[in-house]
């Protein structure tokens, strides 16, 4: 078993509002972001994981979310600064930094740049008026633009749009000029996806009309046949990018790397070679319950069992359009390859996945029906 490369996930947990469709640990603002405090607990936080680190330097950050943006450039340059003074940095680490539109000024891209972030990922969702306000987006089709022009401007090695498909009302049409917009924008990176409802969500409650599943598939087969026309190469179900721009640490995510979480909700996977242990981590999810000093930052952490490895790892890596390394599945799992051959076997007899020696490759049918070879490994 050898360690992975090593990422860093830093929550944010505050929103303007929460949006109806989002079942993320996002809680809505009342007053001012503690910003301050929260970024002291943060840095406690990652002083306490410190010996997961376990020597390795950090290969990519990604601050999410709640909406980061709501805190300011200065509180950036602060917290990355310390964590860099804890952990060495790989020397092309990725940094990167997710923004709602209606929550950036137009220069604070330029000062988060001056902070020491490289990558930014713009929430966009739609550039549609009517889909932005059934969507609860606090932003208008101005600013998103006005934001993807700034990130331009701003002298990031990189920047994402996310963009959504399969909205309420949403025809074929509708998807196609979204998308289309945004491919004109051109960024390095575009993020997209369809809109899917989830439990705990407003929408979940009320839910609105969305697309027959026909308009669905016709937005997606011709959406990726836009994407492709315009140089983006689709590198997972939802990421596409230029030549070069895929982002590193979703790559390692999918690649059964590791990360430490810190933030509110926070998760985390860490591997423990020495032990033949993989650890799975999750931090306290309410803010007043996080800033709490009485109390650890951890919420919970469960081994993953060998039993379980095979599934989670491919859970991972086949979302990717690239193949699964077989030395991989070995070092990061720790399990040896006949445990898994049967369920190989099977996943090859259904024509879902292809034996290229050193690796496996999921087919065309075997995208199509993601859901059931992950069922093989289970």
């Amino acid at each position: 078993m050898k360690l992975p490369p090593l990422s860093l996930y830093i929550h944010v947990p505050w929103c303007i509002q929460k949006c109806p469709y989002c079942d993320f640990n996002s809680h809505s603002l009342k007053g001012k972001v503690p910003e301050q405090e929260y970024v002291q607990h943060l840095l406690a936080d990652f002083k306490a994981d410190l010996h997961l680190v376990q020597n390795r330097k950090l290969h990519s950050i990604f601050i999410g979310g709640g909406t980061p943006s709501l805190l300011s450039a200065d509180a950036y340059q602060y917290l990355l600064g310390e964590i860099n003074n804890l952990v060495e940095f790989e020397q092309d680490i990725e940094i990167t930094l997710e923004a709602n539109p209606g929550t950036v000024e137009t220069d604070r891209f330029k000062h988060y740049v001056e902070a020491g972030i490289n990558r930014i990922s713009i929430g966009v969702q739609s550039l549609q008026s009517d889909k932005l306000k059934a969507l609860g987006r606090i932003h208008g089709e101005q600013e998103a633009l006005n934001a993807a022009n700034e990130a331009k401007k701003a002298g990031l090695n990189s920047f994402n749009m996310d963009l959504m498909h399969g909205l309420p009302n949403q025809t074929l049409p509708d998807a196609l000029s979204d998308l289309q917009r945004v491919i004109d924008l051109q960024p390095p990176h575009i993020s997209w996806y369809q809109l899917t409802i989830e439990p705990n969500t407003q929408f979940a409650s009320k839910p609105p009309v969305l697309p027959e599943d026909e308009t669905l598939w016709d937005i997606q087969e011709q959406g990726q046949a836009l994407l492709a026309q315009a140089g983006y190469q689709q590198y997972e179900i939802s990421g596409y990018a230029k030549t070069g721009y895929q982002c590193k640490h979703n790559l390692n995510y999918w690649q059964f790397g590791d990360y430490l979480g810190i933030g509110c909700g926070a998760h985390g996977k860490i591997t423990q070679p020495g032990l033949n242990e993989i650890v799975r981590t999750v931090k306290i999810k309410h803010p007043r319950g996080y800033m709490d000093l009485t109390k650890p930052y951890l919420f919970d952490s469960w081994q993953v069992e060998h039993k379980d490895r095979p599934f989670e790892f491919f859970m991972n890596c086949l979302r990717l359009q690239q193949p699964c390394n077989k030395q991989e599945f070995i070092d990061f799992t720790g399990l040896s390859l006949a445990l898994i051959e049967s369920k190989l076997n099977s996943a090859q007899s259904k024509g879902l996945l292809l034996d290229q020696g050193d690796s496996w490759l999921v087919t065309n049918k075997g995208h199509r029906y993601l859901n059931d070879l992950l069922q093989s490994f289970v």
